[in-house]
């Protein structure tokens, strides 16, 4: 029988000072390792915040500018103020309430969009 252990989306990037800006020193993650084929081929890296991990590819065909992630988290409140006390230029999300949970929405420099969840309940 099958044992489903985790998913790791690719994201689209085109700029890696950017993704770093936005992934690293924005969400706080970790720049975890990055792979190039050669000195002028894209990059392919990993970014992680505890277990969730993201792929981000400058490769063509690696992910579509545009996509969306739902990331299942609890403790929203205080991931939203660390987001707001860092005073981020290009982005200042609200914490909201939907019928599924509170939710945190961000999108990348790419056109990428982050949405963090915590369910009611949690």
């Amino acid at each position: 029988m099958a044992d489903f252990l985790s998913s790791v989306p690719i994201l689209r990037i085109f700029d890696v000072a950017k993704a770093k800006e936005f992934y690293v020193d924005y969400l706080g993650f970790s720049w975890d390792w990055e792979h190039r084929f050669d000195d002028n081929a894209p990059l392919y890296a990993q970014v992680s915040r505890g277990p969730l991990q993201f792929h981000l590819s400058e490769h063509h065909g690696d992910g579509s500018p545009g996509a969306v992630v739902q990331v299942i988290l609890t403790g929203i409140e205080d991931y939203h103020r660390e987001l707001a006390a860092k005073a981020y230029r290009y982005m200042r999300p609200g914490l909201s309430d939907e019928f599924f949970g509170r939710l945190v929405q961000v999108w990348d420099p790419f056109g990428n969009r982050i949405r963090f969840i915590e369910r009611k309940g949690n």
